[in-house]
C-alpha cells in the first residue's frame, strides 16, 4: 500500500504515493516521475539502490495510472481536459511536501519516458526549484508528427469523448515502437532486452491498459510545450541536467531525438547538459541487462552535483 496521498490537482482523486528512507538522514532526495502505463511500484529495486547511497526517494502514481486510479475503467484516463496540467501540478505538489519535510537538501527529479516529458515541462514552469535533473527514454518527435497527433487525438476526443479508446491512435504510437525488434516475441519487446523484465510487465495488471484518446491528446499538447524554443529558454539555465537512453529505443528515436532535446537545451543555455547513450539499450535503462552500470553511473552523476 502507498506510504501517504495528498489530494490532486483535478480536485476529484487523491494521489497514491511512497517513499523510500535511507537509515541516516538523507543528503539528498530524489523524486520519481513514473511513465505511461506504469505505475511507481516498478522502481522499487532502483529506489532501495539509492537509499543505500543514502538518499531519500518518493515518486507518486500518476492520475490515471496504479493505485490513483479508482478502478481499471480510469486507467488511461487524465481528465475531461486539461490533462496534461494535472500531472504537472501533482508532480509540483509532490515537490513542495517533500521540500517540507526535507528543507534545505538537494533536490533532484527523476523522469522516465512520458514522466520525463512531464519533467521536462516542470523545468519550464518552475525554473530554480530543483538542483538537478534526470531524463530517462526521453525524445523529440518532429513538430508536425506531434501536431497531426493532436489533430487526430482532438478529433476522436470531439466524435467519441475522451475517455473512449482507439486502436489506430495505439498502433500509430505505442504500437509502432515494437516494429523495430520484429520478429517480435511479445507486444512490448521494445522496452528491455531482458525478457524477464517483459514478461513481468505483460503479466502486471497495472501495466495492462490501452490509454484512451483524451491522453493522447493531452500528450501530444505536452510534447508541443516542451518543443517549443520560446517555453525551454524559461528554463533556469544553472540546473544541471542528465539525459540518459539506450541507443534502440524508439521513444528516442534511437538517439536522434535525445540530441534533438539536448539541442534545444543548449540553444537556451543549459551550462551543465550530459548526455549518455548505452549501446543496444532499449526504452527502460533502469530494467535493461546493463542496469547495473546504469544504476552506477546515474549515482555517479548524483554525487558529482551534490553541494560541497
Amino acid at each position: 500500500m502507498p506510504d501517504f496521498s495528498f489530494p490532486s490537482s483535478d480536485g476529484i482523486h487523491t494521489v497514491q504515493a511512497v517513499q523510500w528512507l535511507p537509515e541516516h538522514p538523507p543528503r539528498g532526495v530524489v523524486q520519481l516521475v513514473h511513465g505511461i502505463s506504469e505505475h511507481m511500484g516498478r522502481y522499487a529495486p532502483f529506489a532501495r539502490f539509492l537509499t543505500d547511497h543514502g538518499f531519500a526517494v518518493c515518486g507518486h502514481d500518476h492520475l490515471g495510472h496504479g493505485r490513483t486510479a479508482r478502478g481499471p475503467e480510469e486507467y488511461g484516463f487524465l481528465g475531461e481536459q486539461d490533462g496534461w496540467n494535472y500531472l504537472v501540478q501533482d508532480v509540483r505538489a509532490l515537490r513542495e511536501r517533500m521540500g517540507e519535510i526535507f528543507p534545505g537538501i538537494p533536490y533532484v527529479l527523476f523522469g522516465h519516458s512520458m514522466g520525463s516529458f512531464v519533467a521536462r515541462t516542470y523545468l519550464i514552469r518552475w525554473p530554480g526549484t530543483l538542483d538537478g535533473c534526470i531524463l530517462s527514454g526521453t525524445g523529440q518527435e518532429k513538430a508536425p508528427l506531434v501536431a497531426f497527433g493532436k489533430a487526430a487525438s482532438r478529433l476522436l476526443c470531439a466524435l467519441r469523448g475522451p475517455n473512449t479508446r482507439s486502436k489506430l491512435i495505439t498502433d500509430l504510437s505505442l504500437g509502432a515502437y515494437n516494429r523495430q525488434f520484429r520478429p517480435n516475441r511479445t507486444q512490448n519487446d521494445w522496452i528491455s532486452r531482458d525478457e524477464a523484465v517483459v514478461d513481468a510487465y505483460n503479466a502486471d495488471p497495472l501495466c495492462q491498459f490501452v490509454p484512451t484518446v483524451g491522453m493522447f491528446r493531452d500528450m501530444m499538447e505536452g510534447l508541443q510545450f516542451i518543443g517549443n524554443p520560446n517555453n525551454v529558454s524559461r528554463m533556469d539555465p544553472n540546473t544541471p541536467i542528465l539525459l540518459c537512453s539506450g541507443d534502440q529505443d524508439p521513444v528516442g528515436s534511437c538517439g536522434k531525438g535525445v540530441e534533438r532535446v539536448a539541442a534545444l537545451f543548449r540553444a537556451a543555455g543549459v551550462k551543465d547538459l550530459t548526455v549518455r547513450l548505452y549501446p543496444g539499450g532499449r526504452h527502460e535503462i533502469l530494467n535493461e541487462q546493463n542496469r547495473e552500470e546504469v544504476y552506477a553511473d546515474l549515482l555517479h552523476w548524483l554525487e558529482a552535483h551534490l553541494p560541497r
